[in-house]
């Protein structure tokens, strides 16, 4: 009884590049689907920071709603939590989603 058998391997149509072509596909997907996002995403983060200016309504990242009074040279601001009160925070906290989200509803001001 021989229940090893060897039996011929059709010849695939493209050789051995068909594993390269598979691989590249698995690249290009996780490259529209994953990197290419995140890019986007970094560069509108970005411009987003550079855009800031007095007066702005923003949130940080740790939630503290605010009003910028300052935009210092070395990357920071100064943000008005209430009035006459003022912490110095760096510009890469303050969070793009959650001020674009509390700009577009207006709240604030909930006194």
């Amino acid at each position: 009884m021989n229940f090893f058998l060897l039996q011929a391997q059709p010849a695939s149509p493209l050789g051995g590049f068909s594993g390269f072509i598979f691989m590249g596909a698995i690249l290009l997907v996780f490259w529209l689907f994953f990197i290419r996002p995140q890019a986007k995403k970094q560069k509108q983060q970005k411009k987003f920071i550079e855009e800031i200016q007095k007066g702005d309504k923003v949130v940080t990242i740790a939630g503290i709603h605010g009003k910028i009074n300052r935009v210092n040279e070395d990357g920071t601001l100064q943000l008005e939590v209430s009035p006459g009160s003022y912490i110095i925070i760096e510009k890469s906290s303050i969070s793009m989603e959650w001020t674009a989200q509390i700009n577009k509803t207006g709240t604030t001001d909930k006194k």
